[in-house]
């Protein structure tokens, strides 16, 4: 007899779950994770979480180390597993790479990319910047030292930061987080653009992502595509642009 009613218990409580996750799918995602790129932290997102937190959202920001892949997608996961229902996963630069590894995670909705690599399975960023389109700038990456890599910082705001205040873009320069070079040959293994509605802001005068390599690889993975003027930094100068698309693709799938 307990038997019978613990098994009905069980049976209850996963009815019960599965009707709040078909609700959740059903009202959108409530929950966004934010992945930070190379030479930076999570702090540069404040605009957009600003925002998003206005309009009602749940938003975790992952602090990567940015030492190696399988490290940053590990501390994603974290954040994920501690997000309530359907994510929206967002990536930065290199958290491109973090979150196309990431995303295949069952609670990722969908994939938003902002001025990001979005390698194929076997690509890095090693790869992926191997030939880079003809004419592209070259970005100020100072020859590594004990296996990190920092950008030339007199040099930042050109590259990096061209529509960020002075000062805004000097403190980035000078709160550099190193950059492990063991990151830039981490591979992704599943891409979850295959499986997942993927969406891609292009940063059209972006000096460390082609705008054209941009492209390709939004296209390549069937992202909703918007380009907006700015550098690769952005989500700190054009926070609202940033969070509209994180909104779109927080909408219920069709």
């Amino acid at each position: 007899m307990l038997k019978k009613s613990l098994l009905a218990a069980a049976a209850s409580l996963a009815l019960v779950a599965a009707g709040t996750t078909a609700f959740a799918a059903e009202k959108g995602a409530k929950s966004v994770v934010l992945v930070h790129g190379a030479f930076a932290d999570g702090t540069g997102w404040r605009g957009v979480y600003d925002i998003l937190k206005k309009d009602g959202y749940n938003v975790s920001i992952v602090q990567n180390t940015t030492t190696s892949l399988a490290a940053d997608v590990a501390a994603t996961k974290q954040a994920i597993d501690k997000s309530e229902g359907p994510v929206v996963l967002v990536g930065h630069s290199y958290g491109g790479v973090v979150i196309s590894e990431a995303g295949t995670h069952e609670k990722v909705q969908s994939l938003v990319y902002i001025a990001a690599f979005a390698p194929d399975k076997g690509e890095s960023v090693s790869t992926l910047i191997a030939n880079p389109p003809a004419g592209a700038p070259v970005p100020p990456i100072l020859p590594p030292v004990d296996g990190f890599l920092f950008l030339d910082k007199a040099k930042f705001a050109a590259s990096f930061a061209a529509d960020v205040d002075a000062e805004t873009a000097a403190f980035m320069a000078d709160s550099q987080v190193p950059w492990g070079v063991e990151a830039l040959s981490g591979a992704v293994t599943e891409p979850a653009w295959k499986t997942k509605p993927s969406y891609y802001l292009v940063a059209a005068q972006d000096l460390m992502i082609p705008p054209a390599a941009q492209q390709m690889m939004a296209k390549r993975a069937g992202a909703t595509v918007v380009e907006v003027p700015g550098s690769h930094a952005i989500y700190v100068s054009n926070p609202k642009a940033v969070a509209d698309l994180i909104e779109k693709a927080a909408q219920p799938a069709n």
